[in-house]
């Protein structure tokens, strides 16, 4: 869940990449997850579509345990707004979806009234 996400885990980001444009989209999920570049597409194995990801800068360093990197994942579900406006988020927001125009590299975001399903201005 975004809210679980930390500024130190996220402190050696240094972009952002988007997949598509965000500026279209009321929110987006993120999570943390681990991978083994530092700066590559990841793979990707949910339902849905990956909208973004992070890149990490040569401080990053990786798990001592795994020798993966943790990085955020940008993503959307089929049963999102984007794709089913009338459907189970017509209002509200999953607990992981922050609006995307509020994301930086080590910024974790937030909800807006945007995201959570009000006014467009929000």
């Amino acid at each position: 869940m975004s809210s679980l996400i930390t500024d130190d885990e996220i402190r050696d980001e240094t972009e952002l990449v988007w997949l598509e444009d965000v500026e279209e989209l009321d929110y987006v999920r993120q999570s943390l997850d681990r991978l083994p570049t530092r700066r590559g597409r990841p793979a990707y194995h949910r339902d849905g579509r990956m909208i973004g990801y992070a890149r990490l800068g040569p401080r990053a360093k990786p798990s001592r345990s795994s020798g993966t990197f943790r990085r955020r994942v940008f993503w959307l579900l089929p049963h999102d707004r984007d794709t089913d406006p009338d459907g189970l988020y017509a209002s509200g927001a999953p607990a992981e979806a922050v609006d995307p125009r509020t994301l930086a590299p080590g910024v974790k975001g937030h909800k807006t009234e945007r995201s959570k399903g009000g006014p467009l201005g929000g």
